[in-house]
């Protein structure tokens, strides 16, 4: 959707697109032509102060997540004449759309289905229970024995969701059929959820859910809102799962839960401060992120790569959200992602 307030672009109709992935490339060659952009420009590389040079004389730029757009780069964006800029995510959280507005830059994310997020949710919290990860291990190294794999069955459970927007409340939907009890907590109550799942407050989620799985934006509210207090709350042996964003977590204290045992089992498809590291290839090179790397040992936490949303659906929305919001700016027309 339009986050910011509208202004025109002009007669300009150069784009640039950054942080284009291989997956990204071929629809965003076929959309240019169908939209009319005359020169489209592509790089892989995330839009810095070190890359905004590229923009020069493009009336909007699109990126993914990985870009920081911050008051310098709305403000070197201003200064090489561009007046658009599309996220082609759903989280605008690394978008400061203050400065963007008084740079007078227009702002848009996108949007795509919630079903993707919402069966990998899915899959993460059937993998925990049948202890999924150590049985993988064992197979690979032709180690068949059954000891210390007996698993849950999530019929006999409480799930408790964080966050009943579009992804929260399909994750809700899907959860139903395995027949599992559910209970749910957000800003604003769907009626929809309320077929499925009870609405409760924040303790009760904690004290009596023994799954628990996040789906809110990343806000000053929600920042590091799994911290050692709202540990304590929590059943013995809970499990946590988030698909959201990884700055929800406080990496700390969700590692001493594992260690305690008090979590029984963890989840993450995103981490904090994982930029750099997500959707890159650094088999041969030193990541320093150290939390990341000494709580993805332990046989009861799964980590993947920021990869719930990854599906071919998504990208063509992505892209599309992309590039029509820009021409939409262009055209001083008011815009609405759709899904595709």
């Amino acid at each position: 959707r339009d986050v910011a307030p509208s202004r025109g672009l002009g007669d300009v109709y150069k784009r640039q697109a950054y942080e284009v992935r291989e997956d990204e490339a071929e629809i965003m060659k076929k959309l240019a032509g169908k939209l009319g952009i005359d020169e489209l420009v592509t790089t892989a590389e995330p839009l810095t102060l070190d890359t905004v040079h590229l923009a020069e004389g493009a009336a909007g730029v699109t990126t993914l997540g990985q870009s920081i757009i911050d008051e310098k780069v709305c403000q070197a964006l201003k200064n090489v004449g561009v007046k658009g800029y599309s996220t082609r995510t759903v989280g605008y959280n690394h978008v400061n759309l203050k400065a963007a507005a008084e740079a007078g830059i227009r702002v848009s994310n996108a949007t795509y289905s919630p079903h993707g997020v919402a069966e990998y949710t899915v899959m993460l919290i059937l993998m925990t229970l049948r202890n999924y990860k150590p049985a993988l291990y064992r197979i690979n190294v032709n180690d068949y024995s059954l000891n210390g794999l007996i698993g849950k069955e999530l019929h006999d459970m409480t799930v408790g969701i964080i966050g009943t927007g579009k992804i929260g409340a399909a994750v809700i939907q899907n959860l139903s059929g395995f027949g599992c009890k559910l209970l749910a907590h957000s800003r604003h109550e769907d009626e929809n959820v309320k077929k499925y799942a009870t609405y409760v407050d924040m303790d009760t989620i904690y004290s009596e859910c023994d799954i628990i799985s996040f789906h809110t934006p990343l806000n000053d509210a929600t920042y590091h809102m799994v911290n050692k207090r709202t540990i304590s709350k929590t059943k013995k042996g809970v499990i946590l799962i988030n698909c959201a964003r990884g700055e929800l977590m406080n990496i700390a204290d969700i590692t001493t839960g594992i260690e305690d045992e008090q979590i029984g089992a963890l989840a993450l498809d995103v981490f904090e401060n994982e930029n750099g590291i997500y959707h890159h290839d650094r088999k041969t090179d030193i990541i320093k992120n150290k939390d990341m790397a000494y709580l993805r040992q332990f046989p009861n936490v799964i980590m993947t790569q920021h990869m719930a949303f990854y599906t071919e659906q998504a990208v063509v929305s992505m892209v599309h959200c992309g590039l029509e919001s820009l021409v939409a700016f262009a055209e001083n027309k008011e815009y609405r992602c759709q899904l595709q």
